[in-house]
C-alpha cells in the first residue's frame, strides 16, 4: 500500500511543480513553500505529511525533486519557464533516448524536440534510456546523441540528475538509432 501511495502522491507533485502550481506560489527557480505543498497534496491524499514527502524526495530510484530549506521543486520535466541554475556539462560524450518506433522515425528526420516541456529529456546510459522508453511501449528503440559533435555547433547539455540530461532542440544530423553507432 505504502508504494502506491507513493507512486500516486509523485505523480501529483509531478503535476504541480512541473506544469499547474495550482494557485500555489513558485519563484522564478520552481520552487514552492514545502508546507503549503505538503497542504495541497493532503486534499487528495489524507496522512501525508512533510515527513512522507522528504522521504519521497531522498529516497525516490530518480531524482525528481530538490528540497531546499522549507522549499521544494522539481529538477525538470517542466512545461512552463523556470531558471533552474543548472551546469553545463562539457565532458559527457553520449547521451541516449528511449522512445516509440514511431516517434524515433519523427525524430530521425526532424530531431529532438522539447515537445511541450522547455526541454528536451536525455538519459546517461542505454538501459535508463531503455526504461524510459518502456513507459510507451514494449519495446523501446534507443537512439543515441553524439554530443561531442553537437557541442561544436554550439548545442549545451546539462545534468539535472544521476539519471537525466537536458538540452535545447537537438537537430537529427547528431542523433542516431543505436544499433547503427559505434557506442559501446
Amino acid at each position: 500500500m505504502e508504494r502506491a501511495l507513493r507512486v500516486k502522491v509523485s505523480k501529483f507533485v509531478s503535476y504541480v511543480l512541473r506544469h499547474d502550481p495550482m494557485g500555489l506560489v513558485m519563484d522564478e527557480e520552481g520552487f514552492v513553500d514545502l508546507d503549503e505543498l505538503v497542504s495541497k497534496v493532503k486534499e487528495r491524499f489524507l496522512g501525508v505529511d512533510v515527513g512522507f514527502l522528504r522521504r519521497l524526495v531522498e529516497e525516490g530510484e530518480r531524482k525528481r525533486f530538490e528540497i531546499v530549506g522549507n522549499r521544494i521543486r522539481a529538477l525538470y520535466g517542466h512545461s512552463f519557464p523556470v531558471y533552474l541554475r543548472l551546469e553545463e556539462d562539457r565532458g559527457v560524450e553520449w547521451l541516449f533516448h528511449g522512445t516509440t518506433a514511431e516517434a524515433a522515425t519523427v525524430i530521425l528526420e526532424q530531431g529532438l524536440q522539447p515537445m511541450k516541456r522547455m526541454w528536451v529529456h536525455l538519459s546517461p546510459t542505454k538501459d535508463i534510456a531503455n526504461q524510459v522508453g518502456k513507459r510507451r511501449t514494449s519495446s523501446a528503440v534507443i537512439l543515441v546523441v553524439d554530443c561531442v559533435e553537437a557541442r561544436k555547433a554550439g548545442l549545451k547539455f546539462y545534468r539535472a540528475s544521476d539519471q537525466v540530461y537536458l538540452s535545447k532542440r537537438i537537430p537529427a544530423k547528431y542523433i542516431r538509432r543505436l544499433r547503427n553507432w559505434p557506442v559501446n
